[in-house]
């Protein structure tokens, strides 16, 4: 993951713990930041004030805020009226995934990456401490990136764009302990699927349950201000 002198990277950018320490890796190898945030209609706006948070802490050269309005498609409790689960994380596929987002998303981010001339992609997936979504699993990650060298100019020319999933293997207490090495301010990102009025996080959610347990076994303070502690 080491840059060459100059080159840049674009970095998706959720608002989330996850997408800033991939942000903030992608910095301290010594990439230049394009930063891209899809703002796909979901049911709070709060996450989106947060990427442009992060954005800035980043030092990113350009932050994007892309609207895409997946509420057309629905399927989701982030984008129709679903409500989310607060019961804890279970084995199944819960109603928070949005069908294909990842897909989406990267499909979108590899546009970008090929028209700015970018070498890189960094995404924030992980497959340890999650809610079981298969497109964050490696083997999306893989397939994804036989696709885009297959799909792109740049990949048909012999310069695929990488597709740089740092946090891939990393438990939630490892992402934890890397926003605190990087000297990122963690309380400047948001993990949770339904903040209340208040604009708190609801402490009840999957995303909830898992950033607090992810600072509990890093043995970290939590900057999260929660209505209810997980």
């Amino acid at each position: 993951m080491v840059a060459q002198q100059g080159k840049f990277a674009v970095v998706l950018l959720s608002g989330g713990l996850d997408s800033m320490v991939a942000g903030g890796l992608a910095r301290e190898a010594g990439y230049r930041i394009l930063a891209l945030t899809i703002d796909y209609n979901q049911r709070h706006r709060v996450e989106l004030r947060a990427a442009d948070r992060v954005a800035t802490a980043l030092n990113a050269m350009r932050h994007i805020i892309l609207p895409l309005d997946l509420t057309a498609f629905g399927g989701s409790a982030l984008t129709a009226d679903i409500a989310v689960p607060k019961g804890g994380v279970g084995d199944d596929i819960p109603v928070t995934y949005v069908p294909a987002r990842n897909t989406i998303f990267l499909s979108l981010t590899l546009g970008l990456a090929e028209v700015s001339g970018a070498n890189d992609i960094f995404i924030g997936v992980n497959a340890l401490d999650y809610s079981g979504y298969p497109d964050c699993r490696p083997e999306f990650i893989d397939a994804f990136q036989a696709m885009a060298a297959l799909a792109t100019k740049a990949g048909v020319e012999g310069q695929p764009i990488r597709i740089q999933a740092p946090l891939q293997h990393m438990s939630k207490a490892d992402i934890v302990r890397e926003a605190d090495r990087l000297g990122l301010d963690a309380g400047m990102s948001w993990s949770c699927y339904d903040p209340t009025p208040e604009g708190l996080h609801c402490g009840r959610c999957d995303s909830c349950r898992l950033r607090a347990k992810g600072f509990d076994e890093a043995g970290l303070p939590d900057p999260t201000r929660y209505a209810v502690r997980p």
